[in-house]
């Protein structure tokens, strides 16, 4: 696969680079907060430094990006040094804290695409500033006819970005954060309880983070500082942004089994390399109503991100688990 593949060329990028927020929702899935975690301008800097040479799109995340406006104006300016404009930068936001001073100056800093990521029941406003922030964008002439978060990428393979803007939010069978498992979810107890649902087979899953798939760009996710497939994220990270090369993490996992079953979007798969039947995964998956709690067990139990190595036994003289 190495040799197929530019992995110094992503099609996509979802950065997390808060979890400081203005809100704290009982679905977050990253437990996104006032006192939500926060890494330094520093970090922040040679995360940017360590991107592939080519990124098509960058989606900055959080958290709350606004609640960081600071940190946020620097990872812009500095991702405008780096890629001079031919990086599509987008915005997930939850539009509580945008104004029209704010939006003027994130539409000169390189910002062309805006998604208002809070129309819901779930968060503060519920939606209740939909058209006041629709107008906010009308008068600066960004479109709103697409309305879906993530836009056709026939939108940001080329260089001329037009301003655009949609909105979108949770709902109990998808967006809801317990569907991952993970956060405040799990705190709540609200997460998705059903072992058929995949989440690693849809976007913002693990399908095609290496290679894309049929509709689906070529993402990987950076919570903070953590090189994931996925944005729920696998039990530890392929790799720290602020200290690898993002390329040569990619590279290396790339060779891995494991993790090109991931790329497959099929977590059920992961551990018949290493003599995990697929009958043993799905059981487990049933036990614990989870597809993602089952990627949890396999990476903490079975086997080793760092060097892509069987956790319990040596590779190759392990009975199958079935």
């Amino acid at each position: 696969m190495q040799d197929k593949l530019n992995f110094n060329h992503c099609e996509s990028i979802y950065w997390v680079f808060t979890q400081l927020c203005n809100d704290k929702c009982d679905h977050c899935y990253n437990s996104s907060g006032p006192q939500g975690a926060r890494i330094s301008e520093e970090e922040c800097i040679q995360i940017i430094e360590n991107l592939p040479d080519q990124v098509d799109r960058l989606i900055l995340s959080g958290g709350e990006p606004l609640a960081d406006k600071k940190l946020l104006y620097v990872i812009l300016d500095r991702l405008q040094e780096k890629f001079q404009g031919k990086t599509q930068i987008m915005l997930q936001t939850n539009g509580d804290l945008l104004t029209g001073e704010i939006l003027d100056i994130l539409i000169e800093k390189g910002v062309t695409r805006f998604d208002i990521a809070s129309i819901d029941r779930y968060h503060k406003h519920s939606g209740s500033r939909l058209i006041e922030l629709a107008e906010l964008f009308d008068s600066r002439g960004v479109d709103g006819t697409e309305h879906q978060p993530l836009i056709e990428k026939d939108n940001y393979l080329v260089q001329n970005f037009r301003l655009s803007w949609g909105y979108w939010g949770a709902s109990e069978d998808l967006w809801l954060g317990g569907n991952w498992a993970r956060g405040r979810s799990m705190e709540k107890n609200i997460w998705l309880r059903n072992p058929k649902h995949n989440f690693c087979n849809i976007l913002s899953g693990g399908i095609g983070f290496l290679t894309g798939a049929e509709g689906i760009p070529q993402e990987i996710s950076i919570q903070l500082w953590r090189i994931n497939p996925c944005c729920p994220g696998t039990y530890k990270a392929m790799g720290d942004a602020r200290k690898e090369k993002v390329a040569q993490v990619l590279e290396r996992v790339a060779q891995s089994p494991v993790f090109q079953k991931i790329n497959a979007g099929d977590p059920l798969g992961m551990g018949e390399s290493i003599g995990i039947s697929r009958e043993y995964a799905e059981q487990r998956t049933e036990e614990l109503q989870n597809i993602c709690l089952w990627c949890d067990e396999f990476f903490k139990q079975f086997f080793e991100v760092a060097t892509l190595e069987s956790r319990f036994v040596e590779p190759g003289q392990i009975d199958v688990i079935a």
